[in-house]
């Protein structure tokens, strides 16, 4: 058998747009040949989603699945928000989200895996992009598990049972009952969409995005004039603020907007008579991070048409 390189399998993706897990299949399955493997691709339908690839996939659906003690959330994308209300899409998130329980967070594995109905994941992404009509990928997941307690699910937005436009899991290790955990999970989770904390806690915070505030707080701190002892001062009251107001044990408590998330914790645990942690949680939301394509359809018809914006269309 041929040895198939990552620079063939490169080669081949930027002439096809077809996706690597596909290039990597085409390719073995021709002895390295490249126009071959093109023909391939070509041949199972492949050709017609590599067409689509280029396209911006920013809207799409954000599944969480939990089970036990562990949680996954995903987000499949595609390019417009009609999408997510495709039944053969949903189950694809779903899936997906089952497999991220099973397989992990690696979103090249994931594709590779086994999809529940033959195939492997990418190559059923494939397939819908050829049946749906539109580009979609799948971009990222996250799983959290517990010892002993409970992940804890909440979706906003929701379009379908675990499928919406934001996904989140808290992690609750502790000894308290089911029911007990279940309810202040889902407050936490709650808050945790609403608030969009960027850490657990102030330690956990990025340090080169506290290197940055920094930066912004010193520069609006010097514009007043004031001697550099009370500049550094208003600096660091400026971080303080900052990582007191990003860090989730410390934001104040949605439902109340006064009560620390800690202090809403530690009451929790004294009503049950248990310890509660926050170990851990995740926020998806749809498309963040995500450049969408600001589609002019008054020039995009001129383009089809072949004249300019300006000149009327005969």
């Amino acid at each position: 058998m041929a040895e198939i390189t990552a620079a063939s399998v490169k080669e081949l993706r930027e002439r096809t747009g077809a996706g690597m897990m596909d290039c990597k299949k085409a390719l073995a399955e021709n002895e390295g040949e490249m126009e071959a493997a093109i023909d391939w691709l070509r041949s199972k339908g492949l050709a017609a989603a590599a067409k689509k690839a280029g396209r911006t996939a920013a809207e799409g659906l954000v599944g969480v699945v939990v089970e036990g003690k562990r949680g996954a959330v995903v987000e499949v994308n595609s390019e417009t928000d009609f999408v997510a209300k495709n039944e053969l899409f949903q189950d694809f998130v779903r899936n997906v989200g089952r497999l991220a329980l099973e397989r992990g967070t690696d979103v090249e594995a994931l594709g590779a895996a086994a999809y529940p109905d033959g195939g492997t994941v990418q190559e059923k992404l494939t397939d819908n992009i050829a049946k749906i009509g539109e580009n979609q990928s799948l971009r990222r997941a996250a799983v959290l598990e517990v010892t002993e307690g409970a992940v804890v699910s909440y979706v906003h937005n929701q379009v379908a049972p675990g499928l919406g436009k934001i996904g989140v899991l808290v992690a609750l290790e502790s000894g308290a009952p089911a029911e007990t955990l279940q309810t202040l999970g889902k407050q936490i989770a709650m808050h945790v969409a609403a608030a969009h904390p960027l850490a657990l806690t102030a330690e956990d915070l990025d340090a080169a995005l506290i290197e940055r505030e920094r930066s912004i707080a010193l520069e609006k701190a010097k514009e007043s004039g004031k001697p550099q002892a009370i500049v550094d001062k208003m600096v660091e009251g400026g971080l303080a603020k900052f990582r007191k107001e990003n860090a989730l044990i410390s934001q104040l408590f949605v439902m109340d907007n006064k009560t620390p998330v800690a202090e809403v914790l530690a009451a929790a645990a004294r009503d049950a008579g248990a310890g509660i942690e926050l170990i851990g949680f995740v926020r998806f939301q749809l498309g963040e991070g995500i450049e969408k394509k600001q589609e002019d359809f008054a020039a995009e018809v001129a383009a089809a048409a072949g004249t300019s914006r300006a000149e009327p269309v005969a």
